[in-house]
Order: structure tokens, then C-alpha cells, then sequence
């Protein structure tokens, strides 16, 4: 009871994190201020193209924000929609409905918080980072797909798969082209791209998308709008709670946790590394966020995750604590309160572009490109992460990523074992006992993993063991052994003993020879004195051997 209290308190907000809070607030308010003004477009944005509606992604922004700057484990990252997320959540969207997607969040937070209680946020940091990579740049891709139809300013078909919309989207508007969504769309994009580059400290985002509003709004475009926005935060409610659809609802529960999850993780590593001296608790944070999934839906509002590019825009205008994330959301409820009305005018193609330089960004290209470029095996693990996130989704694509990353590193692994001959040591003996020892004992190394990857190399080495009588196995340089190395082990003493060979082993370490022992492998050479610790004990051993073997057994003189 008592320890289940303690990880109860660690896993909470406590004492320190308002000594915290209170240290430096102005610079966290100039900060949420700063963060609010970029986030407020792309909430809106992810909203819309979750099939939610923009005010969900506000809704997500101020609760989930709020709440995961409170109970995470991270002093300085920003939460929130994200495009990630929207590219999981919209297939959901499409196969369960509304209801069903609100109901997959609650069920990701409860996984996220269960996941944080057991401890699993220390193993995300196991993830290759060809896989991550990968499936951000699918996932950019992807997010850009999405956007065909609102930049076309057209319908694309309903499916699950996001490169399929584009396609029907562009189809569609090649027999009813529009001109003004598409060069609205494309202004946007290359507006906030540029203005980025030039002075990335401006909320280019925001000043963009309010110019485009105005345009479309004085040239009267016709251009789709985003609709009424209510003021302030809708009041709560459980309908959407269906215990019936848990079964239905788990694989995609599972999926939006894995995610939330990682990108969690990962953002709360990049705050610690942008500061130098902060140190996030993953176990904290996978809670936090589970928290904040758990009552977002409540609201109506769409899964949420820890956000990097928010974040970074958190930490470079001065944040110092958490307080700072919890001041966004609260300035995010107040412009949204003010302004509702002018929001409604916001162009949905606008949105979209909006959302296609968010994508241009989220990808280090540069970075992808030399990693590519780094190893063979590097460069099939994004590609392949890269192409299932675009063609299929983007939990398979991770799924795929990691089972690709882990065979290669087997092979790589496997590679690095071999079975060598090695010169017999002299020891005490003149040069004609070297000889004869040399004419009648063999020693062979065997370095790195002895493992289910390499057994089989394992046994074509030993096959071509040369005519003599003893053959000393050296298990020195051996870094591991599995049950399938063992059976190997066993199938070359037992191949060489058929050949009239004594098998000899040396200097096996004891957590291995343990492994053996309680497979019965090699028990009748410990019997027979046959398996030492030190190689000169074991080769004055196979001196004896050699003597007290007839030299007709092995065909030797």
C-alpha cells in the first residue's frame, strides 16, 4: 500500500513544480502569449480536418493544454491537436463517426495513464530513429494529402486512406476546375514558408491566414469558410460513451495511445535538449497526457498529444515553467471569446495552407536525406516506414519500421560472430611437443553472439575441423547464448564425437554455462574433466588426451 501511495505522489504534481511555476512568471505569460498566437491557426486547422470541426481542435488546445501543462512530465512542452494525430484520428472519424472518435480518445487516455502507472515511457526511447524519421515524413506527406480538397476547393471521396481523397479530389476539379481556393491555398503556404526564413520569430501563421481572411473576405471569393465558431467552451457532456463499441474501438484506442505516446516522448526530449539543464519524467508525462485525453472528449474535443513545433516556440520566447503552456490555453480561450465572429470568415483553402507549410516544416529534409544516405539498412528502414505511413496507415508503418530495424540489426549482429582458428599456446613445451600438439590438438575461438541469428553459421564453420584428436571449443569472446546457440553447440560436439574427435571447452563464462547445464548440453564432458575455466589447464588436459588416444581412432600418426 505504501509503495502504491509513493508512485501515486511521483506521478502527480507536487510541492516542487509550484516552487517551479512561481520563479520567473512573466517570462512564462510573454511566452504563453507568444505560443497562443501561433497555436490558434493550427487549432482551428487540425479541427477542421479531423472531421470534428475547428471548434474541437480550440476546444482540444485550451482543455488538453491546460491540463497536460499541469499534470506532465515535462516543464516546457505545449499540447494540443496535431497533425499526426489528425492523420490517425480521420480514418476513425470515417469508419465510427463522431461519437465513436470521441470515445476512442477516452480510451487512449485511459491506456496513456496505464501505461505511465507500469513504467512503459523509459522504452519509447528503443525506437530506431530511422523509423521516426520515416514516419514523419509520411506523415507530412499524408497531411498534405489531406489537404487536396480544401485547396481545390472541391470534394475528394470519403475513405480511409488519405492519398485516395487527393486522387478523387484532383479528379473532380479536373472537369470543375476553381481557380481562387487553389491560388489562395498555394499564397498561404509559400507566405508562411518565406516569412519564416526570413524572420522566424514572427507568427507568420496567424498574420497570413488574417490577410487571406480579409482578401477573400473584400474580394468576396468563393471560397468555402470555416462557419460559426461559438464563443467560449462548450458545456460537458458523456453521450458519447458507448461500452458496447470497446471491442470495435480498442485496435483504433490502441493506435491514437501509441502515438500520443511517442510524439509525447519525443517532444518532452527535444524540450530537454533545446534547455540543457531540464529533465522530463516520461512516466509523468505518459500520465499527464492520458489525463488530458480522458476529459477532452468530454467537450467534444479530439485526441491530444505534446506538440514540437509549439513547443520550440515556447522555449525560444523565454518559458520557464509550466505555468507557461497553461497560460496559452488561457489566452487561447479569451482571442477565441473575442474574435469568434471574424473566425467564422476564416477560408477553408486558407486553412489548408496553412496546414500544408505546417507539414513542409515538421521534416528535417536535409537531415532524412543524409540518413539515407548512411547505410543500406538506414536507408530501407525510412523508406519502408515512409511508404506504409503514405499508403496504408501510419500504425503499420511503425509496426514494419521497427520488425525491419530489428531484422537487419540481427543480421548485422549475426555478422559480427565467426569461429576462428587459433595457434595452440606453448607453454612449457619444447619445440618437438609443440608440434606434435600442433599435428593433434586444434583450438577454435568463438567470438560474439552465439544466437538463433548465426547458429547455423556456426555449425558450416566447425564442419571443416581438420584430422585431429582433440578440439578445444574456446568460449571466451562469446557474448550471449540462447537456446538455439546451445542446440547448435551441442549438435557440433555431438558431429565431432562421431568423427572420433575429443571436444574440449574453455573459459565459458558462468551465466552462459548455466544456460547449458539446464538444457543437458555438454553433461558428459563435465563428467569426463572435459570443460575448464583457463585454456592452459584445458590444453595440459588434451596433452594427456593425446597421449592416451591410439593414433588409429583419427586416422593420425
Amino acid at each position: 500500500m505504501a509503495a502504491a501511495v509513493h508512485r501515486v505522489r511521483g506521478l502527480l504534481p507536487g510541492r516542487p513544480d509550484l516552487m517551479v511555476m512561481r520563479r520567473d512568471p512573466l517570462h512564462d505569460l510573454i511566452a504563453g502569449l507568444t505560443v497562443a498566437v501561433v497555436a490558434l491557426p493550427l487549432a482551428l486547422a487540425f479541427g477542421a480536418i479531423s472531421g470534428l470541426g475547428a471548434r474541437s481542435g480550440i476546444v482540444t488546445a485550451v482543455i488538453a493544454g491546460f491540463v497536460a501543462a499541469i499534470f506532465g512530465g515535462s516543464n516546457l512542452q505545449v499540447s494540443g491537436p496535431t497533425g499526426a494525430m489528425t492523420v490517425v484520428l480521420v480514418p476513425v472519424v470515417h469508419a465510427h463517426g463522431v461519437d465513436g472518435a470521441l470515445m476512442v480518445g477516452l480510451m487512449a487516455g485511459v491506456i496513456l495513464v496505464a501505461a505511465g502507472w507500469f513504467g512503459f515511457g523509459k522504452y519509447v526511447r528503443f525506437l530506431p530513429y530511422p523509423v521516426i524519421e520515416g514516419f514523419t515524413a509520411g506523415i507530412a506527406i499524408t497531411i498534405v494529402l489531406q489537404q487536396a480538397a480544401a485547396m481545390l476547393g472541391t470534394a475528394g471521396r470519403q475513405s480511409d486512406y488519405a492519398w485516395e481523397v487527393a486522387f478523387t479530389a484532383f479528379w473532380r476539379w479536373l472537369h470543375h476546375p476553381l481557380w481562387a481556393p487553389v491560388i489562395l491555398a498555394h499564397v498561404v503556404a509559400a507566405a508562411i514558408l518565406a516569412g519564416h526564413r526570413w524572420k522566424p520569430a514572427l507568427p507568420w501563421s496567424l498574420m497570413v491566414l488574417s490577410g487571406a481572411t480579409a482578401v477573400a473576405s473584400i474580394g468576396d471569393l468563393p471560397v468555402a469558410l470555416l462557419g460559426d465558431i461559438p464563443a467560449g467552451l462548450p458545456a460537458p457532456s458523456a453521450g458519447f460513451v458507448h461500452f458496447a463499441a470497446l471491442g470495435n474501438l480498442m485496435p483504433a484506442a490502441l493506435a491514437v495511445a501509441a502515438l500520443a505516446a511517442l510524439e509525447s516522448l519525443l517532444c518532452a526530449t527535444v524540450a530537454d535538449s533545446m534547455t540543457g539543464d531540464e529533465r522530463h519524467n516520461p512516466d509523468r508525462e505518459l500520465v499527464g497526457q492520458g489525463l488530458a485525453n480522458v476529459v477532452v472528449p468530454f467537450f467534444g474535443g479530439v485526441p491530444a498529444t505534446a506538440a514540437i513545433a509549439r513547443t520550440a516556440v515556447s522555449v525560444r520566447a523565454g518559458a520557464r515553467s509550466r505555468s507557461a503552456a497553461a497560460f496559452h490555453a488561457l489566452v487561447l480561450l479569451a482571442m477565441v471569446s473575442v474574435f469568434s465572429r471574424a473566425v467564422s470568415q476564416v477560408p477553408l483553402c486558407a486553412l489548408a495552407g496553412v496546414l500544408v507549410a505546417t507539414a513542409v516544416q515538421m521534416v528535417d529534409w536535409r537531415s532524412a536525406a543524409a540518413l539515407v544516405r548512411s547505410t543500406r539498412g538506414d536507408a530501407i528502414v525510412l523508406m519502408l516506414t515512409f511508404a506504409v505511413t503514405v499508403v496504408v496507415n501510419l500504425v503499420d508503418a511503425v509496426g514494419v519500421g521497427v520488425i525491419a530495424a530489428m531484422f537487419l540489426a540481427l543480421q548485422s549482429i549475426a555478422r559480427a560472430a565467426h569461429v576462428e582458428e587459433v595457434e595452440v599456446i606453448r607453454g612449457n613445451s619444447t619445440d618437438e611437443e609443440h608440434e606434435l600438439l600442433k599435428r593433434h590438438i586444434a583450438v577454435y575461438r568463438i567470438d560474439g553472439p552465439l544466437f538463433f541469428a548465426d547458429a547455423h553459421l556456426f555449425l558450416v564453420a566447425l564442419r571443416e575441423v581438420p584430422d585431429v584428436r582433440v578440439v578445444v571449443l574456446r568460449m571466451t569472446h562469446v557474448t550471449t547464448i540462447d537456446a538455439t546457440g546451445a542446440h547448435a553447440l551441442d549438435d557440433v560436439i555431438s558431429q565431432l564425437e562421431a568423427r572420433g574427435k575429443v571436444v574440449m571447452i574453455s573459459g565459458i563464462h558462468p551465466e552462459h554455462d548455466a544456460i547449458l547445464a539446464r538444457l543437458a548440453v555438454a553433461e558428459h564432458l563435465r563428467s569426463r574433466r572435459l570443460v575448464h575455466q583457463d585454456l592452459n589447464v584445458a590444453l595440459q588436459r588434451a596433452r594427456e588426451l593425446v597421449n592416451e588416444i591410439p593414433a588409429q581412432s583419427t586416422g593420425t600418426e
